[in-house]
């Protein structure tokens, strides 16, 4: 029996997307790694098929499993060929990414891929062809009719795994949305998530809201109100949950597998410094093994021929089960 393969979709055509989804796949094809089925426009995929991966042909996925030398791709009718200008945002290429992601979920329904990986795409994009769009967490709530507020990213890199209990949003409307109910789940689904890539009793540090967690109300209350209480809740059911502590101190202690951050840029900022653009991020809590890439679009390079796959490579090797990721395998 074939194994299941790995839908790669390639993200906003008009950015790099499509050409570290190329690039990727005729790596792990030439090394003889995971299968990989592209998804997007053929016209697209076999664009940069020709551009990057001279010495690979290229075929529809027909379910045979992979082929040494071949690039196999799933087809999908979203993008008008005249849409297709690389280095260009269009709000045709925000709405082409959501639907090779549709398209990929369908792919692993139907039983032919066991995850998901996604090239970078554009909110601005997306949003400007009309589809409310805040990253794939929340798109992936809505396509599995899952509660946006169950489902969480993990962004990984550097070393670290942070799971952010508030994602793209207004940093004013963040705060006022952060709850104790809502930081357990988040520590629950990131518990969750880390067993899936084997780490059977994970060991998990809480950020606090405030500086210092609030120094025992001295920089506000909210971390006595929600931290505080989420965290002696989750350790009374039995998780391994360490804090709250202030971010700056928790993330200089050794041993954990896991943190939680409450916002974006308290989760963002340190594994982008420590992995740069080849950080990688699972959406956690729909139940399917998702992951993307940690940087964007990157129109001002499109269709040059110079983007890296490197963070792509290390999507597909999170989903493919590594508790541990080898940052120098990609550095």
């Amino acid at each position: 029996m074939t194994p299941p393969a790995i839908a790669l979709t390639i993200g906003d055509p008009n950015g790099i997307g499509p050409e570290i989804a190329v690039k990727a796949a005729a790596k792990l094809a030439g090394e003889g790694g995971p299968a990989v089925v592209l998804i997007g426009d053929e016209f697209v995929v076999r664009s940069y098929a020709e551009a990057c991966a001279k010495d690979f042909s290229i075929r529809k996925f027909d379910g045979s499993g992979a082929r040494a030398g071949v690039l196999q791709f799933l087809a999908v009718d979203a993008l008008p060929r005249d849409d297709f200008r690389p280095g260009t945002p269009l709000a045709a290429g925000g709405r082409a990414t959501v639907d090779y992601v549709a398209a990929a979920m369908r792919f692993v329904a139907e039983g032919h891929a066991a995850a998901i990986v996604a090239c970078p795409h554009s909110e601005t994009n997306v949003n400007a062809a009309g589809i409310p769009f805040s990253g794939y967490p929340g798109l992936l709530a809505r396509l599995m009719k899952v509660p946006e507020d169950e489902v969480f990213l993990m962004l990984v890199g550097g070393g670290l795994r942070i799971v952010h209990v508030t994602l793209h949003e207004r940093l004013h409307a963040a705060l006022a949305r952060i709850t104790p109910d809502l930081v357990e789940r988040a520590a629950r689904t990131a518990e969750a998530a880390l067993q899936r890539l084997h780490i059977k009793r994970p060991r998990i540090g809480l950020f606090g809201i405030n500086p210092h967690a609030g120094e025992g109300g001295l920089f506000g209350d909210d971390d006595d109100r929600i931290t505080v209480p989420a965290a002696r809740r989750l350790r009374e059911s039995g998780l391994d949950v360490e804090g709250p502590l202030g971010a700056d101190l928790m993330l200089g202690k050794q041993g954990f597998d896991a943190f939680v951050a409450m916002y974006h840029d308290q989760g963002h900022i340190p594994v982008k410094l420590l992995a740069g653009r080849n950080s990688a991020a699972l959406s956690i809590g729909t139940g399917l093994l998702f992951s993307s890439v940690g940087h964007g679009s990157a129109f001002d390079i499109a269709g040059r021929g110079v983007a890296e796959p490197e963070a792509v490579l290390r999507s597909i090797q999170l989903v493919c089960g590594a508790s541990r990721l080898d940052d120098a395998a990609t550095a």
